[in-house]
């Protein structure tokens, strides 16, 4: 491969797509372990004897540190090598993965998951970055459209991939294999890296800056925020001083905003630069990128919690269910590409419709149908919802990070990312402790009733997380159409 001195392509054939290729399936790979656990959380819960709070915080807890490690990611890619810091982190996801898989009880695997969040999250914004900067024009658009659709397909593929490999082992210890799978496809990615990614694309000659005191402040509000939601279960035991949190989440936020423009105007590097959000492209698609990210992994983990405990499922039959949302949303993403290109933020606005429409259905499906078929009709509910969610996640992705310098690609790209997984993390500890309260005080004596009204609650609160994100979606539509540029 030839390239000029800072690692910019300089002809069409120079191996773009195998690079491309490579930081994609190293960007899916971190991705799954946002849902494919999901599956497996009653064989963990079985096999470790885990509370309802080790469940949520095992799910939760690699996400926000996840997004938690984007922002420093975004910065050292951006100042160093994003080459190096791609293979670091794929090498410590790798690592961590095999601790996870020797968990020998739910605290062990909690503080794994956390350790295998910050290796996984220092892989995105690298990968949005190199592929900014080794793709230019329609060309860029095409990436990253194929990015984030395969994100997206992956987030719907996980639960049956993990199905498959909870159902190969044993009862109670299949969900290792959930982490074992990880440890021989990190080590091919990793040799791949070093072979085929640019030896530098260093785009900034700055100092070291990684504002340690903006990414603590950031931690602090959104571990605040969401750690009364984990301590929400339904039972008396649930200490009601818990909601004292959000205080303190509300003070850091703010002190966040306040520490980050008094270290900008320093002179320095941000953690987030507040500059950014001046683009209301990108705020907004920040926005809706943050909001649907909350309810489509969370509509997933109910899925699969309530298919396995309360109708009875194996592992393997519950991620089957979800095998249609992945397909519709496979077919759709593939030509969001070309509808975005002409139709704009349009294209949005519509596959978030009927996202909801397949929501709705489901509540239906659940409330109506005989308990042996709903599976199929939830089936044929989430194939709905993914028709609307191949044109939601590519195509935002694509309009947000589109007026963005490549300058500020890696930030950016770490900055719409860190959203999406603190939106993720909250989502999950929301509608998971929904979902476990009404279980805990449902008045119905019929078991299966208990579970039904459970689920249905649950995916309400998701549904009103859709609804916001279809709000700033519409809003956003109706600035671009009034915006003589676009």
């Amino acid at each position: 491969m030839h390239s000029s001195r800072d690692g910019r392509p300089d002809r069409p054939d120079d191996g773009r797509w195998r690079i491309f290729a490579v930081c994609v399936a190293a960007a899916i790979l971190t991705v799954l372990d946002l849902s494919k656990v999901n599956v497996g959380l009653p064989s963990i819960e079985h096999s470790l004897d885990a509370d309802a709070a080790a469940l949520q915080l095992i799910v939760a807890a690699y996400a926000l540190a996840y997004g938690l490690a984007l922002v420093p990611a975004g910065r050292l890619g951006d100042i160093h090598s994003r080459k190096l810091m791609f293979v670091i982190g794929l090498a410590a996801f790798t690592a961590t993965s095999i601790f996870c898989a020797l968990a020998s009880d739910a605290q062990m695997l909690v503080l794994a998951r956390v350790l295998q969040g910050f290796a996984g999250g220092l892989l995105p914004p690298q990968v949005l970055g190199i592929i900014q900067h080794q793709f230019q024009g329609t060309e860029r658009g095409k990436a990253l459209g194929i990015f984030g659709a395969m994100t997206g397909i992956a987030t719907a593929a996980g639960p049956a991939l993990g199905g498959l490999l909870v159902e190969v082992g044993t009862p109670t210890d299949g969900w290792r294999l959930l982490f074992w799978m990880n440890v021989p496809v990190g080590a091919v990615a990793i040799l791949l890296a070093l072979r085929l990614l640019p030896r530098s694309d260093r785009l900034q000659r700055l100092p070291v800056s990684l504002d340690i005191t903006g990414i603590t402040l950031l931690a602090i509000s959104t571990l605040a925020l969401m750690l009364p939601l984990v301590q929400t279960t339904g039972a008396s035991s649930d200490n009601p001083w818990r909601w004292m949190w959000l205080g303190l989440a509300a003070i850091a936020g703010v002190a966040f905003v306040l520490w980050e423009r008094h270290y900008k105007s320093a002179g320095r590097s941000p953690a987030v630069d507040l500059e950014l959000f001046r683009s209301t492209g990108f705020r907004n698609g920040l926005l809706v990128a943050t909001s649907y990210l909350a309810v489509l992994p969370a509509v997933f983990l109910l899925a699969m919690l309530y298919l396995q405990d309360g109708l009875g499922l194996t592992a393997l039959w519950a991620g089957i269910v979800a095998v249609p949302f992945a397909a519709s949303a496979t077919v759709t993403a593939w030509v969001s590409g070309r509808l975005v290109a002409a139709y704009g933020r349009a294209v949005v606005v519509f596959g978030l419709c009927v996202v909801g429409v397949g929501f709705v259905s489901s509540i239906v499906a659940v409330s109506f149908l005989p308990t042996d078929t709903i599976p199929w009709g939830l089936g044929a509910t989430l194939f709905i919802s993914g028709i609307g969610s191949g044109l939601v996640i590519a195509p935002n992705l694509t309009l947000t990070l589109s007026d963005v310098p490549i300058n500020q690609a890696g930030v950016a790209g770490s900055v719409t990312q860190v959203g999406q997984r603190i939106g993720n993390a909250v989502g999950v500890a929301l509608a998971t402790s929904i979902y476990f309260a009404i279980l805990h005080d449902a008045r119905s004596s019929d078991r299966e009733q208990r579970y039904d009204d459970a689920f249905v609650g649950a995916l309400m609160v998701a549904i009103a997380g859709l609804c916001t994100a279809l709000c700033v979606a519409i809003v956003d539509l109706r600035q671009r159409r009034g915006d003589p540029q676009e």
